[in-house]
């Protein structure tokens, strides 16, 4: 009896295998960004007072338990995210351009600028972005960060790493938009 009570609290202390399910948006445990395999490192929701914003996951070619292993992880990486409300592609664009600049100097910045015209430039052109829209940004080793909006690829990729690593910054730098939500997309939550 002590042996099967032993299984059955091991059992329930073992972390679920079903996919993380984020205000009713399901998130895939796998999915595969461009030649890439990846893995569900976490998932959160963005709140702004009280109301919600988009629901998140991030992959990863392997689970990482630190921002800096996250954002410094060697292949393919995705930040999917499902919008949870409509929103003008200006708000969502300068909302997570003023999170870039609250995780980089000056001297970053500047080096970054012509990605973040690009970026900016590119997130435009989407318009609106309905209840339930789907925003991949996406690393894609041999290419760039590959933005797509429902299925479609908008603009050119973006080359250089730098500027994928200072997107993961929104979320998982030293300020991060919201500190549960870091946590929730290192699997810590």
């Amino acid at each position: 009896m002590k042996k099967l009570l032993t299984l059955l609290l091991l059992a329930l202390s073992l972390p679920a295998l079903a996919a993380p399910e984020i205000a009713g948006v399901k998130f895939d445990d796998k999915t595969k960004v461009g030649a890439g395999d990846t893995v569900i490192n976490g998932a959160g929701m963005r709140k702004r007072a009280f109301f919600k914003v988009y629901a998140i996951g991030l992959y990863l070619p392997q689970k990482a338990a630190s921002a800096a292993d996250a954002i410094n992880a060697k292949g393919a990486k995705r930040i999917a995210i499902v919008t949870l409300r409509e929103l003008t592609a200006e708000q969502f664009v300068d909302a997570l351009l003023e999170a870039l600049k609250s995780n980089h100097d000056e001297a970053a910045l500047k080096t970054l600028q012509p990605k973040i015209d690009q970026f900016r430039s590119t997130m435009l052109t989407i318009g609106n972005a309905p209840e339930k829209s789907v925003v991949n940004l996406d690393w894609l080793p041999d290419s760039g960060t590959r933005l797509t909006f429902n299925g479609a690829q908008k603009g050119n990729d973006i080359a250089g790493e730098d500027f994928y690593r200072a997107l993961l910054r929104i979320w998982l730098g030293d300020k991060p938009v919201q500190d549960d939500l870091k946590e929730h997309l290192l699997g810590k939550e």
